[in-house]
């Protein structure tokens, strides 16, 4: 080869390629566009948000109101030869088939998308409501008004969830409160409304008409929510065991179920409680109704401060807080005046897992796999949530009286508040071997360490 033929050698191969570079370039353009863009905090999210508080006041708040239908239920024998405990697992049936619609309620997302989910899961809910308008016996309103309206809402409810955390950032518990406060004023509305229908129109309108408003409410507003990352935010598996061997992952798992099991004994047996000392039914309905509007009024007030002084240490003292004023006012309730002030004081505090266990969940385990990480946490919560009322109301039976039940409620909040004094000492302590390693200094370890960390002041 000559000099020349060298030389041109030489330039072809330093010689650009069009073609690949037009191929890179659109490589690195699908990249970029994957990449999610920092939330906007705020903007079109808040009508997200409000559209998502809108579909928990009417999903979560008919729910709540189930308190009202049980004591009626309770009151006049409605299905012969039914049993107490067969009317508390209605409602907690309904919960736990939420909480176990999950997976498949993620895998639907993926598929057809938010917006066909949540479709499909309001026109379950209003139909289970029909449904148990016309049910005669009690393996009718186990069906109805039990596993169906659970898997509606759980399609409903699953989607949702998840969204807010796509539009927030700084004020991601901020907003979650203010959506999840929706559930709190709907059933504040549905628990006083349904005993008045179910005393002026009966049973069977009371449900049709919760059927026909939640159908039309429900459906509004879901055409108005908008994701910002396709169907999900992620392309994650609805499952990831991996999340199952780290600890601090197991930590959130044990305190959502000893929360759930605290929470709907709250939720579903304070109107039955209230007949039980003696108070009218237009009383006991007022009750739970009270409950939900400290909810209502709480959440927005837990999310502003979770902001401020971080979820984890929120959901830690606030838990805390919901035992002791169950061990406390709860127990000493002997009256309409106390218990309208434990209905509001405990339900201002009682509804913290649901604002801040999503941007706890984001803190520990990362946007990438909050999808597959809050799948499992409703998993999880499936046995606690469908036997916390049964198991509580079963105490009463075979006690005679409610104190049994108070004592369990008080003490399963405390184990929930103690998994997250557990998992604020391992947030403090991932931020010390950081900083330590940042400044190239070793960090000391050990029990006595973690104690430390577990009392040490720091927003987490």
């Amino acid at each position: 080869m000559t000099q020349d033929e060298r030389s041109r050698s030489r330039g072809q191969a330093h010689e650009p390629n069009p073609i690949l570079e037009n191929q890179a370039e659109t490589v690195q353009q699908q990249q970029q566009q994957q990449l999610p863009s920092p939330p906007p905090d705020g903007g079109y999210g808040w009508a997200v948000t409000a559209s998502v508080a809108i579909v928990n006041g009417h999903s979560w708040g008919i729910n709540a109101a189930y308190s009202v239908f049980l004591s009626h239920y309770l009151a006049n024998d409605v299905f012969s030869g039914a049993t107490p405990l067969g009317y508390a697992f209605v409602g907690s049936l309904s919960i736990g088939c939420t909480f176990l619609i999950s997976p498949l309620a993620t895998i639907a997302v993926r598929v057809f998308g938010t917006r066909p989910t949540m479709l499909l899961g309001a026109l379950l809910q209003s139909v289970s409501l029909v449904c148990a308008s016309f049910a005669t016996r009690m393996w009718h309103l186990f069906l109805s008004q039990g596993a169906l309206f659970g898997i509606g809402m759980g399609l409903v409810f699953v989607p949702s969830y998840g969204i807010i955390s796509q539009w927030f950032a700084a004020r991601r518990a901020l907003a979650n409160g203010i959506a999840i406060a929706g559930a709190g004023i709907g059933g504040l509305v549905y628990s006083l409304g349904s005993g008045a229908m179910i005393r002026n129109l009966g049973l069977e309108w009371a449900l049709r008409i919760l059927s026909t408003v939640s159908f039309v409410v429900n459906i509004s507003c879901i055409l108005l929510i908008r994701t910002r990352y396709g169907a999900t935010g992620s392309r994650q598996l609805a499952l990831d065991p991996g999340l199952l061997k780290r600890v601090e992952y197991l930590l959130i798992l044990a305190f959502g179920s000893f929360s759930m099991l605290g929470y709907f004994v709250l939720l579903f047996t304070l109107a039955n409680y209230a007949d039980e000392i003696g108070l009218d039914a237009s009383q006991a309905a007022v009750i739970p109704a009270l409950l939900m509007l400290g909810q209502a009024v709480g959440r927005p007030v837990i999310g502003h401060f979770s902001d401020k002084i971080g979820c984890i240490n929120m959901a830690a003292l606030l838990t805390l807080l919901t035992g002791v004023f169950s061990l406390t006012i709860w127990v000493n309730a002997k009256t309409y005046s106390v218990l309208i002030l434990f209905a509001l004081v405990g339900g201002t505090v009682a509804g913290v897992f649901w604002v801040t266990v999503a941007p706890v969940m984001a803190e520990v385990v990362g946007l990438e796999n909050l999808p597959s990480g809050l799948t499992q946490l409703w998993l999880a919560l499936v046995l606690p949530a469908t036997f916390s009322e049964p198991i509580a109301l079963e105490i009463v039976v075979q006690t005679g009286n409610y104190i049994g039940a108070q004592l369990f409620t008080g003490l399963v909040f405390i184990a929930a508040a103690l998994c997250m004094a557990l998992l604020r000492g391992w947030a403090i302590g991932r931020t010390t071997r950081r900083n330590a390693e940042a400044a190239s200094e070793k960090r000391r370890g050990g029990a006595g360490a973690f104690l430390h960390d577990c009392c040490k002041w720091q927003r987490v």
